[in-house]
């Protein structure tokens, strides 16, 4: 076969492609601007899904300015977003959890090698080979990288999919696809369980979600109350902070289990481990089979997100109130301010 015939071989292979709306960042300033991507037309497998709303994540904001370039180096231009929650406008032939109509969710990831040790046991989020990251991850379909929920629609192979009960709240779901999971996984990965002493670092109205108290860590006095109490605190934190002053909340054999991810380490010294044999821990998404369990659990009990809406053109100003630490709650775009 010739250089030229084999060329038109694998063009052919390539799905067709529909165009879509989106915003995306360029270069390391983080600015979002009005961007057109292509999406696959949706194979056999595939769900095509209208994006109604999307969550905002302290994520997208490390991406945009590649703030994790030793982790995952952003590839521009950067289409963020993986709290998606959209209605489902195609379903391929093969597909057969999902129909026209149906509303569902698309998470942080797309894809996985699904055959790996991890992958089999339902935790493809820590895929031996890598996981498909709903955006800045390299797409293995039609090449460059994969491009997030900041846009129209969004094609997913079926199993990346999540059901989405029609009674849920479908704005204020939008957070849990990586908030949610982020905080819901390791509580049930470390077994935390009713009669035990949790700590969260870094909740707003922490009263009114149901803290039985508010711990201020800038006073001493309310440090060395609570000092050796703790079973199990999870770090939410994203930006800078001494992890070291809360090791000494925890009783023996607590775990410290980080789910933010600021960008420079820690200093920790191994003193701070050792006497009361604490485990210093962390922890990413949950699997496809964890996150469906989380949604289900929530719309049963009625939990939603707090959020606070905003349409796809105000997002560089949530971008820098992010990075004041001015928000309260959750930001979630409205997709239809796109159209």
């Amino acid at each position: 076969m010739t250089e030229t015939a084999q060329k038109a071989a694998a063009e052919k292979q390539k799905p067709q492609t529909f165009a879509a709306k989106a915003f995306a960042a360029q270069n390391t300033s983080g600015s979002m601007a009005p961007y057109t991507l292509q999406r696959r037309e949706p194979r056999p497998q595939d769900v095509q899904i209208e994006i109604l709303y999307c969550g905002v994540c302290h994520s997208d904001l490390h991406q945009v300015k590649n703030e994790w370039v030793d982790f995952q180096a952003t590839v521009y231009p950067c289409v963020p977003g993986h709290e998606i929650v959209g209605r489902v406008v195609k379903a391929g032939s093969a597909v057969k959890k999902f129909k026209e109509g149906d509303f569902a969710a698309v998470g942080c990831m797309v894809d996985s090698d699904r055959v790996c040790e991890n992958c089999r046991a339902g935790e493809e989020q820590y895929c031996v080979t890598g996981a498909t990251f709903t955006y800045n991850s390299p797409e293995p379909i039609l090449g460059g990288v994969t491009y997030g929920g900041y846009s129209q629609s969004i094609v997913v192979d079926e199993a990346f999919v999540l059901r989405v009960p029609n009674s849920a709240n479908l704005a204020g779901t939008a957070p849990l696809l990586c908030a949610g999971i982020t905080t819901y996984s390791p509580m049930r990965h470390w077994k935390v369980s009713k009669g035990q002493k949790v700590g969260v670092i870094k909740v707003a109205d922490g009263k009114r979600l149901g803290a039985d108290e508010v711990v201020l860590t800038t006073n001493p006095a309310e440090i060395e109350k609570h000092a050796k109490s703790f079973n199990f605190i999870l770090d939410t934190a994203s930006a800078e902070h001494d992890i070291g002053s809360y090791l000494p909340l925890l009783k023996m054999d607590g775990t410290f289990t980080l789910v933010g991810a600021p960008p420079k380490p820690f200093p920790i010294a191994a003193f701070q481990l050792i006497p009361g044999r604490h485990s210093l821990a962390g922890s990413g998404i949950g699997g496809i089979r964890e996150t469906q369990e989380m949604l289900d659990f929530c719309a049963d009990k009625g939990i939603a997100a707090d959020i606070e809406m905003i349409k796809i053109q105000q997002i560089n100003e949530a971008y820098e109130r992010l990075m004041r630490g001015d928000v309260k709650y959750r930001f979630v775009i409205d997709m239809a301010s796109l159209k």
